[in-house]
């Protein structure tokens, strides 16, 4: 395309531009100038909920994730947040024996999401501290008075459900659901704390002596038992002896006597009525 080409072109636009009405650059300039400084238009993101207002008054609805067009001046979003979130609180309460507790929960809870709005209405953005940290610190203390400070140990999980089922009834009428409650510490007092390890070490104490008075008991009735083992087995040979067991006991021994005999005759000495026999040195060796 030449020089004389381009200038064509351009003197095309500009007649163009002149003969199109002069309210029309107007109105898109408006557009432009609307666009720019005034927002149309809200982005709603992820987990979140957003609360329209139209001058000021919280309207039905109530605006999911994504993209929305606004009517200037007139409309305003509020963004909420509806995602799980979650809060630790520290409690002080007194148990069922009077014993001064502090517990440590956690909280689990969201907005019901297609309650943002009422929620926004009547609460506002502040209801963790306006709602929820006011029914925790009042369930805990409801709850734990039901209890002893013991059975706060051995019945945790059924104090941290009944604490659950409290708060979920509590903030759902404020349109907020529980998702999970637990129970993270019980701290007792120093006197409670050191009462309760003497009770475990005298616990300790008891059952190692049981232990020992079991283990003497078996060992008693197996000494026992072994002594009624020990007399029946010696009735038993008392019972078989009989006279001819006790004859065969003395030929036994009469032969186990003519075998350590050396076959020296016996000597007879003396010469009253009775006379002395000796058996000499061989009588001396069966002796020995």
């Amino acid at each position: 395309m030449n020089q004389n080409n381009v200038d064509k072109t351009i003197a095309s636009v500009e007649t163009m531009l002149k003969k199109l009405p002069a309210g029309l650059f107007l109105i898109a300039g408006a557009i432009v100038f609307i666009m720019i400084f005034f927002r149309p238009w809200v982005q709603v993101g992820p987990g979140q909920r957003g609360i329209v207002l139209d001058f000021g008054a919280v309207q039905n609805q109530v605006l999911d994730e994504g993209l929305h067009m606004l009517i200037p001046v007139m409309q305003k979003v509020v963004l909420m947040d509806v995602k799980v979130q979650k809060v630790e609180t520290d409690a002080a309460a007194a148990s069922a024996d009077l014993q001064d507790i502090s517990t440590r929960v956690a909280l689990n809870y969201h907005i019901v999401q297609d309650k943002a709005n009422v929620v926004y209405q009547n609460i506002g953005v502040q209801f963790g501290e306006r709602i929820i940290d006011p029914a925790i610190q009042e369930v805990v203390k409801a709850v734990t008075a039901k209890y002893t400070a013991e059975e706060l140990i051995t019945k945790r999980a059924i104090v941290g459900e009944a604490m659950r089922l409290a708060l979920a009834e509590r903030l759902v009428v404020n349109n907020i659901a529980v998702d999970a409650f637990s129970i993270m510490t019980f701290s007792f007092s120093k006197v409670f704390t050191e009462a309760i390890e003497s009770k475990q070490t005298a616990e300790q104490l008891a059952l190692k002596a049981k232990r020992d008075l079991d283990r003497i008991k078996i060992e008693a009735e197996q000494k026992i038992t072994a002594a009624k083992a020990e007399a029946e087995s010696l009735r038993l040979q008392r019972a078989n002896i009989s006279t001819d067991l006790i004859e065969l006991r003395k030929i036994e021994a009469n032969m186990k006597a003519i075998e350590k005999w050396n076959g020296i005759l016996p000597q007879v000495t003396g010469g009253g009525s009775i006379p002395l026999i000796g058996l000499g040195d061989s009588l001396e060796k069966i002796k020995k």
